[in-house]
This record gives C-alpha cells, structure tokens and sequence, in this order.
C-alpha cells in the first residue's frame, strides 16, 4: 500500500480512536451542524456525532481504490500517485472537520465556517492539481457532453478548470479572514463560477474544434 493511502487509512483510525476516547465525556445530545454564523443549529446522538463521518471516510476509501481498477481506459493508473494524494487530502479534510466538531463539542467556541473555509481551500486546490493532468476517463474529471465527445476538448477544458480550481482554492483560503456570508462566498462564489465557466468553456471549444475540422 503506497503512503498517501497509508496515511490516509492512519487517520481513519485515529477518528476513532478519540471518538472513543471522548464517549464517555461526551453528552447524548452533541452538536453536528452549523449555520452561516458559525453557529450551531443541528443535534444528533454521540454515537452519530463521533463516528458518521469516520465510517463514511471508511466507506469513501474502498470505493476510491477500485475505480482506477476498473476503468477502462486505464487513465487513472497512468496518474495514481496524484490520485493517491488526493485521497490523502480529502481524507485530511475529513479529519479537520472531525477535529473541529470535537473541540466544539468539548466547549471550545469559536467561528466554525471561519475555520472551515480554509481547510475547502486546500481541497479546491487539491482537486484543482488532479483535474489539471487528468486524462481522458469513465468515472472523474469534468464530464460534459463535449469533453466526452472529444479528447481534445477533455484536455483543454482541464487544464483551465485544473488553473480555476487552484485560483478559487486560494480565494476560499482567504474566507478565514473574514466571518458569516463574506468567508462562506470567499469559499463557495469561485468554486461554483469555476464549474459554471468550465461548462461553458467545454461547449464553445467544442464548437471551435467542430467549425475547423
């Protein structure tokens, strides 16, 4: 098993570890959602509160493992490393976001969407890295009508959405300096125009390549 994996599943275990180290402390009604003011505003069971997102991650990793297995175009293996670390990083967002539900938990308060939005940063750009080099495939990347319809318009479609990414991953890391709507659009506004311009970009290039061939 190759390190990012390792990592990966090393953190898994270590969630677990402290939700049950923290049990015990912990009251039956644990807070689990958070509004736009960094507020809490959603309960549930300690049980669902310490180990929901841990079992998803050890759900997500499987999963993740056998799609370069099965495609078959083979793309993903050409690019595993990559893949590999992503899955390191999205994990890692995982475990800060755990981390951060313990500490409220705990009775630390503080602004929650304020320190989330850094962690979406460095995830936006994590996917901002793979999507940039990513070839042509069945299972990720940017699957519109005309970058599966064309693997020039796949490669270039990527790139730029690969250059978006990475661009609104830095935006959402600059949410931390700020608090309420600013920090969540600084996280979400470039996030969701990325894809909305990449959609766009797929179908006028496209139409590009078609007109000259």
């Amino acid at each position: 098993m190759r390190r990012a994996i390792t990592l990966s599943v090393f953190l898994i275990i270590i969630q677990f570890v402290i939700g049950i180290y923290f049990y015990p402390e912990m009251p039956e009604r644990i807070s689990i959602h958070w509004n736009i003011k960094g507020e809490e505003d959603g309960y549930g069971s300690k049980l669902v509160g310490l180990f929901l997102i841990p079992a998803i991650e050890l759900l997500l990793i499987p999963f993740f493992l056998v799609l370069p297995k099965i495609d078959p175009k083979a793309s993903l293996e050409k690019m595993i490393k990559s893949y590999e670390w992503f899955i390191l990083v999205f994990t890692f967002y995982m475990f800060y976001v755990f981390g951060l539900s313990i500490a409220w938990n705990l009775g630390y308060r503080f602004d929650f969407i304020r320190l989330l939005v850094p962690m979406l940063g460095i995830l936006f750009f994590g996917i901002g890295n793979i999507i940039g080099d990513v070839e042509m495939n069945w299972f990720l990347g940017i699957r519109t009508p005309w970058t599966l319809s064309s693997e020039e318009v796949w490669n270039k479609t990527h790139r730029v959405g690969g250059r978006l990414f990475k661009i609104s991953g830095l935006l959402a890391f600059c949410g931390v300096f700020f608090s309420g709507w600013v920090s969540l659009g600084l996280a979400m506004v470039p996030v969701l125009s990325s894809g909305i311009i990449v959609i766009i970009y797929s179908y006028l290039k496209y139409k590009q390549i078609s007109n000259n061939a």
